[in-house]
Formats: structure tokens, C-alpha cells, sequence
């Protein structure tokens, strides 16, 4: 069987290791197209060496541009490498608009398609994110859902066909990353103490973009930095948006470092007392690493994780956010919900043994 893969952004890349190299280990030939969508493929060495990820056979080289360009021209050129492949499968993740791109070429080939992933429901319904992943979930025959909340959501909708709870591939992806991850020298690099300090990520733009959310986060983060340091882990935009809105000084309480990569957020979620974020990633990560979460959004595509009181949904609010930080639930009450660390494997046998 020949199935193709196409990723768009890193953490498309960073749970496609996984899932391909169980691919291969069951006999089948994975062709790996990056569209070029917003990654440089230049990863560190670290992602090589844990991760141990392939280079891609083709690179449609997109670049940026609005959501119809980059659809569009991944539809053109990702049309080509099908025709020429003529694969059994095609296999999507997530909700970029390489997912989209990939997912609506293969259809209108009528060559199946594989969406990791689905399931995944959130407010607002305009968002791009959100439209991305109903319309590929709606296209796709193979549904591979990260919780038993995403099958319920499908359910919802009428999808029940092609249905699968595997779990979710970036818990297999933070388990094996962890064990190669020196946590002692990070902590001492960022001069922290185990379980003494609040780890933050802030870069959704409708946090960023917004003086008054903006404002409102940092003012709880200030609080929170006169019970314990906050180390605030400061994207771009951010940065910006900060400094164009006169806001700097809500930054000198804060312990302020540039962007980490995967290996020292691992490090840094997993030390953490809490966690305050707006990244989908970095929410699922706490609750993978046992530390409580603070999400800074109106709603979230990981809502079990709310309903479940593992991590608190405090939006844009000061005192939701200070509360949210010191509030712990008991590890004791918390269900498994994103599986047991096998969702690759899973996902790699159900694709050998589909007749197609």
C-alpha cells in the first residue's frame, strides 16, 4: 500500500514522526509532502535525534498569504504530486490550511482520505481553524479522534462511519520526547526551582491584537508574580503588540524569555506549579504532564479538559486568571482521556487493514 502525507506547520511535522515511522514498520511505502505553508523545515537537532523525522519527498514551497492563496496553491500543486503517486490514501492532520488543501484535492480525486484529529470543535464557528476542520472531517472516510469527546461531537453531526478512537498521537509524541529532555539543566538555565514558578504562553491574536485582553492578562500575570516568579515565554506578535500599546511595564515583575522549543517547554510545563496559556498544544501538554492549566481563551478544541476541571477556561480575565492559577484539582479524579501513549500505532494498523 501507498499512502501519501501531507504537513504544513511544525507540529504537523512532530506528530507525523511518529505516525510514519509506524507506517513503515507496517509495511507500508509513505510519500511526505510539505506544502510550505508557514515551516521552515531547518529543525533543531533535537527533533532529529528524539524524533527521528524524515525529510520530505516533495516541498511544495507555498509560502504565506491569505487563507484562498494558500489553499488554492496547495490544491495545484498538491494535485500534481496525486496524479503522479496515485496513492491508496491520503493522510491529514489537524486544522491548517494544508489540511484543508490536502484533504479537498484527494476527495475531488476520489482517493480517501485519513484526517488525525478530528472530531475537534470550538467557538467561534467563523474561525479559520474551525472551518478547516469540520469541512475536512465532513470529506474524510478515516476519522481518527484524539477523545472520546471529538467521536461525541462527530456524532453530533450525523458522522458515525468511519469513526475511531485512537487517542492522541502527541501524547505518544510527549512521552518519548520526555525521556530525552534534561529538565535539571533547563530549570538552571532559567534559574527555576521545581514546582515554584508559573510557566506562560500568550500568542493567539485575539489576545494579542486586543489592548484591553492584552492588558487584562498581564495585569493577572503581575499578580501572580508577587506570590511566585512567572516565567513568560514571549512570542513576536506579542512582544509587539506590548510595546505599541505601552503596556511594558506590566512586563518588569515577569521573568520574560524568548520563544523555547519543544524540548525546553517540555522541561518547562513539567516543573511547573501551573501553566497559563492560549496554545492548544501547550494546554494538552500539562494535562499530559500532571500541572494544572489556565487557559486564556473564551473556549477551547480541548474542552475535556475543562469539563474534566483539569484546566480552568478563564478567558481574557485578571481575577479568573490569578484564581485559576491556585486553584488544584485532586490527580486522583482526573479520567485518561487522550488514551495510553499507543495513538501512532493505532492509527498505522487500522490503515494497513482498511480495504482500500
Amino acid at each position: 500500500m501507498k499512502i501519501v502525507s501531507i504537513v504544513g506547520a511544525r507540529p504537523q511535522f512532530i506528530k507525523e514522526s511518529l505516525v510514519g515511522k509506524k507506517l513503515n514498520e507496517f509495511g507500508i511505502n509513505e510519500i511526505l509532502v510539505h506544502s510550505g505553508q508557514h515551516y521552515d523545515f531547518n529543525m533543531s537537532d533535537i527533533f532529529f535525534k528524539v524524533l527521528e523525522i524524515k525529510n520530505p519527498q516533495y516541498n511544495l514551497e507555498i509560502g504565506s498569504g491569505t487563507h484562498a492563496e494558500q489553499t488554492g496553491k496547495i490544491m495545484m500543486e498538491f494535485e500534481k504530486i496525486l496524479m503522479k503517486e496515485k496513492p491508496s490514501l491520503v493522510l491529514v492532520y489537524g486544522d491548517t490550511n494544508t489540511t484543508l488543501g490536502g484533504a479537498l484535492t484527494a476527495a475531488k480525486l476520489k482517493i480517501p482520505v485519513a484526517h488525525i484529529e478530528a472530531g475537534l470543535r470550538q467557538e467561534p464557528k467563523d474561525m479559520p481553524e474551525e472551518i478547516n476542520r469540520v469541512l475536512t472531517d465532513r470529506i474524510s472516510q478515516f476519522k481518527f479522534c484524539p477523545s472520546q469527546k471529538a467521536v461525541e461531537n462527530l456524532a453530533m453531526e450525523g458522522m458515525k462511519s468511519g469513526v475511531y478512537f485512537t487517542g492522541d498521537v502527541m501524547l505518544d509524541v510527549f512521552l518519548k520526547f520526555k525521556k530525552g529532555v534534561d529538565m535539571e539543566t533547563v530549570l538552571e538555565k532559567y534559574d527555576l526551582k521545581p514546582k515554584k514558578y508559573v510557566f506562560s504562553t500568550i500568542h493567539r491574536d485575539f489576545n494579542t491584537d486586543i489592548k484591553t485582553r492584552l492588558e487584562s492578562i498581564l495585569k493577572g500575570f503581575s499578580r501572580i508574580a508577587k506570590q511566585m516568579p512567572v516565567i513568560f515565554s514571549i512570542h513576536p506578535r506579542t512582544k509587539k503588540r506590548i510595546s505599541e500599546f505601552g503596556l511594558e511595564d506590566l512586563l518588569k515583575t515577569l521573568k520574560v524569555i524568548d520563544p523555547v522549543g519543544y524540548d525546553e517547554s517540555v522541561a518547562l510545563t513539567s516543573n511547573a506549579f501551573s501553566v497559563v496559556t492560549d496554545s492548544g498544544g501547550i494546554q494538552k501538554e500539562s494535562y499530559f504532564a500532571g500541572i494544572p492549566g489556565v487557559v486564556a481563551m473564551k473556549d477551547t478544541g480541548w474542552i475535556e479538559l475543562v469539563e474534566s476541571r483539569w484546566n480552568v477556561l478563564a478567558d481574557a480575565d485578571e481575577e479568573k486568571i490569578y484564581d485559576g492559577v491556585f486553584y488544584h484539582p485532586d490527580p486522583a479524579d482526573i479520567k485518561e482521556i487522550y488514551g495510553n501513549g499507543n495513538a501512532s500505532e493505532k492509527i498505522a494498523k487500522i490503515i494497513r487493514d482498511a480495504k482500500i
